[in-house]
């Protein structure tokens, strides 16, 4: 019999045996068991194994790594901090105004610094800025981006200017930049919760499993991180007598995360959970809820204090972090065993056919075929 050379890449089979032949007892023996009478069936064909073509993944991961989750936490950190600049700047708080507004810029810098990274060219991140696609997380984080760091740019170099003592040379547009200091800073506070939350969307409108079943609810998880975040670095940067609004915003971003996350953890399906539960995102995800706990008791019962302030502060700014590369490690683990593919689309299919939905093209297939692509992430 003649092979193909791709035939060395089939699993090895196991020789067949021979079957004896048995006696059909009336009624249809071989497809009952008991008298006949059918009241107990007995599945001719054995449970399906959960693997793929070859022993690759049924979806393809996006070819992301460490600078992109790196990526997820500074753009949290830095809309977080462009709100307390913008409150810093209404309530009068002029160190804490600075030091957010320094805060967002250095952050949204060294996160586009990472993308840019990631996709490998400058030039990439232009070409995105080509299209204006409300549809596309994608699109849309481009914009937001690039508004985002424009105006907390502008309103970054008006702290720069005054902590020299108006020494750079500007000449005639030092008044233009400190009469767009309220509109930038205004614009910097109001897009900042965008920049903190639109990569939930970004992820969750993939086909990874884990992070599909996120949708709906990661937004809220980041952007209660992100709050967290912010606060926390006011509180190890800014005098305690300052820190009163950023006090506030932390311990509101931990409570607000913590409850987020066990909605959305409810909401997912079991199987799909696992990857945030196991492993290293696990443990990521535990230390992650532990120091925000740490850091928020710390925030609101010692946080007049300055080492106590400066401890939780850090220890929230760590949270942070943890939780944006767990929920991307998790993620990615998912895409490689089949069953969070597979088992998430098989009880998806149930539900929809116990609903009495049939008319779609999920739920038209066989009652026991598990129809596997990206239609049944819709």
């Amino acid at each position: 019999m003649s092979v193909s050379p791709y035939d060395s890449y089939r699993p090895p089979e196991e020789p067949r045996r021979r079957r004896r032949r048995r006696n059909r007892p009336p009624g249809g023996g071989a497809f009952r068991r008991g008298g006949g009478d059918g009241s107990r069936e007995v599945a001719m064909v054995p449970e399906p194994e959960f693997t793929s073509y070859y022993g690759r993944p049924i979806v393809k991961a996006p070819p992301w790594d460490s600078k992109i989750a790196t990526y997820l936490f500074l753009g949290g950190l830095s809309g977080g901090s462009a709100i307390l600049g913008l409150g810093g700047y209404l309530t009068g708080r002029p160190t804490m105004r600075r030091n957010a507004r320094l805060s967002a810029l250095t952050a949204a810098g060294l996160g586009g610094i990472a993308l840019v990274a990631d996709l490998g060219r400058p030039e990439r991140f232009l070409h995105m800025m080509r299209t204006f696609k409300p549809t596309s997380p994608m699109s849309m984080g481009s914009w937001v981006l690039a508004s985002f760091s424009t105006n907390a740019g502008v309103a970054a170099a008006v702290e720069v200017d005054r902590m020299t003592g108006e020494r750079l040379p500007l000449g005639p547009l030092r008044p233009v930049l400190h009469a767009l200091e309220l509109p930038t800073s205004v614009a910097a506070g109001v897009l900042g919760a965008p920049m903190a939350t639109y990569t939930a969307m970004l992820l969750s409108d993939t086909s990874v499993p884990t992070w599909h079943e996120m949708h709906g609810h990661l937004a809220f998880v980041f952007a209660s991180s992100a709050s967290l975040a912010s606060g926390g670095l006011i509180l190890v940067t800014t005098p305690t007598c300052e820190t009163g609004p950023a006090r506030f915003f932390a311990v509101a971003g931990v409570a607000g995360e913590l409850a987020a996350m066990h909605v959305m953890k409810n909401a997912m399906d079991p199987v799909t959970v696992e990857p945030i539960e196991q492993g290293r995102p696990g443990q990521w995800l535990e230390w992650s809820e532990r120091l925000s706990i740490l850091g928020g008791l710390g925030a609101l019962l010692g946080g007049r204090r300055r080492w106590v302030a400066a401890v939780s502060g850090a220890a929230l700014v760590a949270s942070s972090a943890l939780t944006r590369f767990g929920v991307f490690w998790g993620g990615k683990e998912s895409v490689k065993d089949p069953k969070y593919t597979v088992v998430p689309q098989r009880n998806r299919l149930n539900k929809r056919r116990a609903q009495g939905i049939t008319d779609d093209s999920i739920t038209t297939g066989p009652p026991n075929s598990v129809q596997v692509g990206l239609g049944d992430f819709d």
